[in-house]
């Protein structure tokens, strides 16, 4: 059993791979990754991508893609959570992890929230899913091999390649799914941060898709020194693309992705769910020296500097301390301010346009309990 820095981030951040479908046999042992003609409509099947993809710890990387039951051409491109690592304590697993360094190989994608493809409420019910496991610790945005040390272990590697890892998904699924009428990038907690990062080269592979982007409880990591911290262990900074020229380690931060890839593609929708008091984001910039951080003050001054510099970002705030929502049951039960928020994902997906909504009353949930 693996020891855990906090029992809640692991269980909130990671979001596991409960069994819950019929799995498709994967190409594992075999030499080319499965293509589309080879996938069996409502089922999950596990791709294997080889070439450079690879786990925090060396074990190969994999990722799921179920068709839609019947022929659609929308799409979802989802990112899993699943914790950070940065140094020896946290990254070491037989210390304190806080990222979870494996991909199940016999496990699918949950079947609650999103993922209930046969609620009627579901506005994804008729989307083919690309759903992409995370074991990087580096929350997709790294390009680096790092070693480290703690107090259990002398010296240890770790693999910090999810951008490699989601590059490959990317490049899989542009061969796959060719021309989409409509693509929905999410991901939650971990999984929410990357997603505006990649949702540029999203829109470059699909110019004539209508894009959509949603970031699943990751919009409350305000803290420079932490940002530079992670992003000098992950390597980030090697693989931003052009959009992010004359910025430097130490001005870089999360809300950046937003203000620049929003900037570049004004005809894109980017969004964001929070809660106001998430006690995962807080207990990971506790990481990074802020001692009780203010989440909410810290969400609203991140908003503020995004809707600053792009008009095409709205935001849904909800009270409490419910870190994700996407995956769960609340996803269709939750409501701020007579805002049921499936009404508002729902709206984001048929490409409405949506106002950003906040609780008034922030220390507790209204209509629904975590």
């Amino acid at each position: 059993m693996k020891k855990l820095i906090f029992t809640l981030v692991l269980f909130c951040f990671v979001m596991p791979l409960w069994s819950g479908h019929a799995l498709a046999q994967s190409n594992a042992a075999q030499g080319a990754p499965l293509t589309w003609d080879d996938l069996e409509p409502g089922t999950w099947t596990q791709i294997m991508p080889g070439g450079e993809t690879i786990c925090a710890l060396g074990d190969p990387y994999a990722f799921f893609v179920r068709p839609a039951v019947e022929a659609s051409d929308e799409l979802m491109i989802y990112f899993q959570g699943g914790g950070a690592c940065w140094f020896g304590a946290i990254c070491d697993i037989h210390a304190n992890p806080s990222y979870d360094p494996y991909v199940d190989e016999d496990d699918t994608p949950p079947d609650s929230g999103i993922f209930e493809f046969d609620n009627p409420q579901n506005p994804f019910a008729s989307y083919n899913v690309v759903f992409m496991p995370y074991c990087t610790g580096d929350v997709f945005l790294g390009n680096q091999v790092a070693t480290y040390s703690s107090d259990v272990t002398e010296s240890f590697t770790i693999q910090h390649k999810g951008f490699v890892n989601a590059s490959a998904v990317l490049d899989w699924t542009f061969a796959n799914f060719q021309q989409p009428s409509t693509v929905f990038v999410t991901g939650s907690s971990a999984g929410a941060i990357p997603t505006p990062f990649y949702t540029q080269f999203i829109a470059e592979a699909y110019p004539d898709a209508r894009i959509e982007q949603l970031g699943d409880a990751g919009g409350g990591y305000r803290n420079h020194v932490l940002a530079a911290m992670v992003f000098r262990a992950w390597g980030t900074m090697d693989i931003l693309t052009d959009l992010f020229d004359g910025i430097r380690l130490g001005s870089m931060n999360f809300e950046m992705l937003y203000r620049r890839v929003g900037a570049a593609y004004p005809e894109i929708s980017f969004s964001q769910y929070n809660a106001a008091y998430d006690d995962v984001q807080a207990a990971f910039l506790s990481l990074g020296g802020l001692v009780i951080p203010d989440m909410y003050d810290l969400m609203l001054k991140n908003y503020a500097d995004i809707e600053a510099e792009i008009d095409n970002f709205a935001t849904y705030t909800a009270p409490g301390e419910l870190h994700t929502i996407l995956l769960r049951p609340e996803f269709y039960t939750y409501t701020v301010e007579g805002v049921p928020f499936v009404d508002w994902v729902t709206q984001l997906a048929h490409g409405e346009v949506v106002g950003s909504i906040t609780c008034t009353d922030c220390d507790m949930p209204q209509d629904a309990t975590p």
